[in-house]
């Protein structure tokens, strides 16, 4: 029998979702598309590895097996699973076909309400992928100033400039992975101490976990206007969650271009290049930037009605009310069980994550124990809080309850020093991102002012 969510007497049963997995094995080099949602992330012979469907908040694996979901797509459902105004827009466009051989109007409807909400949109271009945009972006910046070097802080995609500065960084050439070099979030002096008079544009996500201190953002825009440097806001995770604008409305600071793409189409692949009108103009001769999908009708039509929805149901303050309850009830928790210590919810509201500290033990085993449980308990957890606006009151209440108990657990093999033991599957494995010295960084090859 399946299990739902309620304290469950067994661990999940898995059996569809092993028998997949040995089918993918075979004939897939990785079996995940998307590293966060693979197995990796997950405890192998205990968590499920595919999903059938999901309705609000909830997700099914294919052996029936019922969770609150957390990860929410790793960003994209920011309204819930199926919610019916984006789901109908979809089917409407789809009487009247998917993609053309012309350009569709729906581009421009979607880039007026663009223009609308977000500050710096003077220009928008539409596409599929936030490493698209993200390599748009850098390639625009390049062109505008006349200039080869990039400063990057935070998670970027795939593409060469960037993935050539992180551990998987095989199959890029040096002279490229040698145009791209970090810079620690929150000290400026680590940007100062790198820009140059190459630096075409610092990409950065405005905020990771950690909030900007001392006006970061602010000094960061001046520094590079002052050497005539592009900024770019990468607003994946925060774009249309933390305030409808995104993180330039938030914090107040305008960046020459800004990419997003989770959250505003409710789980539809698309993205989107907002900017200043002197730079993106140079899309139109000297720049190219196209693809066959960027006009694809579906995705616009889930975009205009998720905004449209976000707009009027003020998701964004809803986001922050629901992460509130649970990131401030997990903290209580520890601190009443006197594990905050090495336990913590740390980030915004909209989306939280939780830490563990190695003076307990090693981080990836806790993380591991408490997902172990928090699955058993029927939470489809991966050590955030992915918040959606169909997250309900029970969903948190139950949540929270969850968190009650598996956190005596952790407590328990943690004063036992049995954390290990007690794991009925293979810990979770590390990937080459980190919260903390988030990009490995490569040789510098900086030029100072």
């Amino acid at each position: 029998m399946s299990n739902k969510i309620e304290f469950n007497a067994n661990y999940p049963d898995i059996i569809k979702s092993d028998e997949l997995y040995e089918r993918a094995i075979k004939i897939m080099h990785p079996v995940t598309q998307t590293l966060a949602k693979g197995p990796g992330q997950f405890m192998k012979g205990l968590a499920p590895k595919y999903l059938k469907r999901g309705k609000d908040a909830h997700v099914w694996d294919v052996d029936g097996n019922e969770f609150i979901d957390y990860n929410m797509g790793i960003g994209p459902i920011s309204l819930g699973y199926c919610y019916d105004k984006v789901d109908q827009a979809i089917i409407n466009q789809l009487k009247d076909g998917i993609t053309f051989s012309l350009m569709h109007e729906l581009e421009v409807e979607l880039s007026e309400l663009v223009h609308e909400i977000i500050p710096n949109a003077e220009s928008i271009r539409i596409s599929k992928t936030g490493a698209d945009v993200c390599s748009a972006a850098v390639r625009v910046a390049r062109a505008f100033t006349g200039r080869s070097k990039v400063l990057c802080c935070g998670y970027h995609g795939w593409h060469d400039w960037y993935i050539g500065i992180t551990s998987r960084d095989k199959g890029i050439p040096q002279e490229v992975k040698d145009l791209t070099n970090t810079f620690d979030y929150n000290n400026i002096e680590s940007v100062i101490n790198s820009i140059d008079e190459d630096t075409a544009c610092v990409i950065l996500e405005p905020f990771i976990f950690e909030a900007p201190k001392d006006n970061f953002l602010q000094k960061l825009q001046e520094v590079c206007k002052a050497n005539g440097t592009l900024l770019i806001f990468d607003e994946m995770w925060t774009g249309f969650r933390i305030a409808l604008g995104g993180a330039q409305e938030y914090f107040g600071v305008t960046p020459d271009l800004a990419v997003y793409s989770k959250a505003f189409a409710n789980g539809m692949p698309i993205s989107l290049l907002t900017g200043r009108k002197d730079v993106m103009q140079l899309f139109e001769k000297d720049v190219f930037f196209f693809t066959t999908f960027g006009g694809e009708a579906l995705s616009m039509a889930a975009a205009i009605a998720t905004i449209t929805e976000m707009k009027e149901k003020n998701v964004s303050f809803v986001l922050d009310a629901k992460g509130k309850l649970l990131k401030d009830g997990y903290n209580k928790i520890a601190q009443d069980l006197g594990i905050d210590s090495y336990t913590r919810c740390v980030g915004y509201n909209c989306r939280s994550m939780l830490t563990f500290d190695a003076s307990a033990g090693d981080p990836l085993i806790l993380k591991s124990f408490v997902q172990q449980e928090m699955i058993k308990r029927g939470i489809l957890w991966a050590g955030f809080h992915n918040m959606c606006f169909m997250h309900s009151d029970e969903d948190i209440a139950y949540t929270l309850k969850a968190y009650h108990e598996v956190l005596q657990l952790l407590k328990k093999v943690v004063e036992e020093k049995n954390v290990t033991e007690q794991l009925k599957g293979e810990p979770l494995e590390m990937v080459f991102r980190k919260v903390s010295n988030y990009n490995i960084k490569p040789k510098l090859n900086i030029i100072k002012n």
